[in-house]
């Protein structure tokens, strides 16, 4: 019997093409329509892997799709959409998309960050409102990134591509990380560790890089956000529920803090009631990862891991 794959994501045709022929694959791109969690169990019953991408695993999905079920490749660096405990004691391999991912995605906090300081999505809304009729001196003074600090929350990756990003701003590195990475690394980035609660009060740019776990749940909330400058900005390109959004959109009404840049939601796609209605905060559709080169090469890597072990090898990045 020939092993079969089902594919939930978009799979650019380069990709399908390395997929063996003796695989059979039923695909379905997420990207233009999503399955109902039933559906897609009714889709994965019987498959001997998937590649999925944002869709929710549990322990209950696992089982109902039988005894066949090798393998779950998850698109992204991120895995807390698998129950991953399930799957180990289900003998199920489940992998994800680390490395290829980190520059796309610092690229956007920098970006977030720039447009969180100097009110682009602002001044960009006065425009095509039909607003601009004259020139106006103090239209939408942001703030200077130059010679200020930024926090960095989570110093893996894609922290420390922020991080070398930062630097060529010129802006001063501070970093809180389960623990200190080394001080070579330390060195050649110019970043100083701090007790996570200092970051909070120096930053005056503090960006979320860390992966969504027990431990890392509502770092942001209404204490924490109180610590911070009422000048500083927010940036969340880790996972939604890092952030208490309800606190957020809180602090933001009362300028405890002067705004946000957010690519990711506690319940995507559903927002925190407010948010959208806040002047001062700067919202993407979880878009951190999204150029063509890195989804790319996201797919690729979640389809090798696949065929690996649906051949009977090692997946190249197994998380469990």
């Amino acid at each position: 019997m020939h092993p079969s794959l089902f594919v939930y994501s978009w799979l650019p045709q380069t990709v399908r093409e390395a997929i063996p022929t003796d695989i059979s694959v039923d695909h379905h791109d997420s990207s233009v329509a999503a399955l109902t969690p039933e559906d897609f169990g009714r889709r994965l019953a019987g498959k001997h892997g998937v590649v999925v991408n944002g869709m929710a695993v549990g322990r209950q999905m696992m089982q109902a799709a039988g005894p066949s079920l090798r393998v779950i490749a998850n698109v992204g660096v991120g895995y807390d959409n698998i129950d991953v405990d399930a799957a180990s004691e289900l003998g199920i391999v489940v992998t994800n998309t680390p490395d290829i991912l980190s520059e796309a995605t610092a690229d956007m906090g920098i970006a977030l960050l720039l447009a969180s300081a100097r009110r682009i999505a602002e001044a960009d809304r006065f425009i095509r409102a039909g607003l601009y009729t004259k020139d106006k001196f103090r239209l939408f003074w942001g703030a200077e990134i130059s010679g200020r600090t930024i926090g960095i929350i989570g110093m893996g990756r894609i922290g420390q591509a922020l991080a070398r990003r930062a630097r060529g701003f010129n802006m001063k590195v501070v970093y809180n990380n389960r623990k200190p990475v080394t001080p070579g690394l330390e060195q050649s980035l110019e970043a100083k560790w701090l007790a996570l609660d200092d970051v909070f009060r120096v930053a005056d740019f503090l960006v979320l890089c860390v992966p969504l776990n027990a431990g890392t749940r509502h770092t942001v909330n209404a204490r924490t956000l109180a610590l911070m400058k009422p000048d500083a900005h927010l940036i969340n390109i880790a996972r939604g529920p890092v952030v208490d959004e309800l606190a957020l959109v809180d602090a933001l009404r009362k300028n405890t803090i002067a705004g946000a840049g957010l690519d990711v939601f506690e319940q995507e796609p559903k927002l925190a009631p407010g948010l959208v209605d806040l002047p001062n905060v700067v919202l993407t559709p979880h878009i951190g990862s999204g150029t063509l080169q890195t989804r790319t090469a996201m797919l690729a890597l979640a389809v090798r891991n696949v065929v690996s072990v649906l051949e009977g090898n090692t997946a190249s990045t197994p998380v469990n």
